[in-house]
């Protein structure tokens, strides 16, 4: 059976394609639209007619490639921005009549459970404490694991694309700046940080986004090119990484190689964050991987379970 899952995200639309069987999968495509659902209304809770038609734009173009492969199943799910939005019933409505889809809006509970099951999907035999973390453009989710079971979870709005709506960031940003997003990030995540502390966590699983274009940076490839189902990046990587960004303007980010386009604004932030939690909590190892909330989808299909 061939499967498609759409991921209807803040900023991104994401779509993987795979085909399942009782035994094994094979993913056989996976690519993304800009929606940016994230604009200016985001500030207000609202989705954008802009937005909207973006929305449609990329449903369109996901559609031709789902028909190319000869899908049996598609499974479409809205995160963050969507479930905050006061227009979110009009926004569903008009996309089901427009295109014929029925989008199923997941709660950011439920968004971690999913980010969970697809980071399971990468780690087959991971039995170390860990916190996974998915930087997402509305929200950002944390998941501590042990022994492939989740401890805890967390799903806070505190997403880049709310961020840069949020605060003030020059270009490059300002010392005072980053500090003023390192207090909030370890505000805002301060349940996260004590938990990792109290489980001993010293492992960190970056899944999808930020953490891609991180890793495409350190390997000099363009985005999309390299396929990762786990690579470990070390702090040294990391840190090298972080100091190129923070020092970076908007122009010089846009030449380097790896460098996603859709993230050039939201990466600064990403990483400032990322650094808070590794200061604060002491972990010693990063991992990336590619899986995340696709994959937990595809993951409760392949199971059988709500997804």
């Amino acid at each position: 059976m061939k499967i498609a899952v759409i991921d209807l995200g803040t900023n991104t639309c994401n779509l993987l394609v795979a085909e399942i069987n009782p035994a094994e999968y094979r993913i056989l495509h996976q690519s993304k639209q800009l929606v940016q659902l994230g604009d200016d209304k985001i500030r207000t809770n609202e989705i954008s007619p802009e937005a909207t038609q973006r929305v449609l734009d990329s449903f369109s173009k996901h559609s031709q490639i789902i028909s190319n492969f000869g899908v049996d199943k598609v499974r479409i799910i809205a995160t963050s921005a969507v479930r905050s939005a006061a227009n979110k019933i009009e926004f569903l409505d008009y996309i089901g009549e427009k295109t014929g889809y029925v989008v199923k809006v997941v709660s950011g509970e439920q968004e971690a459970e999913l980010i969970f099951n697809g980071v399971l999907l990468a780690f087959q035999n991971f039995e170390i404490p860990a916190v996974i973390l998915d930087i997402g453009g509305g929200s950002n989710e944390l998941i501590i694991m042990k022994n492939r079971q989740m401890l805890w979870k967390e799903s806070r709005t505190t997403g880049m694309a709310r961020v840069i709506k949020q605060f003030k960031i020059s270009d490059p940003i300002l010392p005072a700046e980053t500090e003023r997003l390192r207090k909030y990030f370890s505000e805002e995540h301060k349940n996260a940080i004590e938990k990792c502390k109290q489980e001993n966590v010293k492992t960190l699983i970056g899944c999808s986004g930020a953490f891609d274009t991180i890793a495409d940076i350190i390997d000099h490839v363009n985005p999309g090119e390299k396929q990762r189902t786990m690579q470990e990046i070390s702090t040294e990587d990391f840190f090298f990484v972080y100091n190129k960004l923070i020092q970076s303007t908007r122009e010089e980010r846009l030449q380097m190689k790896g460098m996603d386009m859709v993230r050039v604004d939201l990466i600064v932030p990403a990483v400032i964050l990322i650094e808070q939690l590794i200061l604060n909590t002491g972990l010693e190892t990063i991992l990336q991987t590619d899986f995340a909330l696709r994959e937990g989808v595809l993951s409760g299909i392949i199971t059988r379970s709500t997804f």
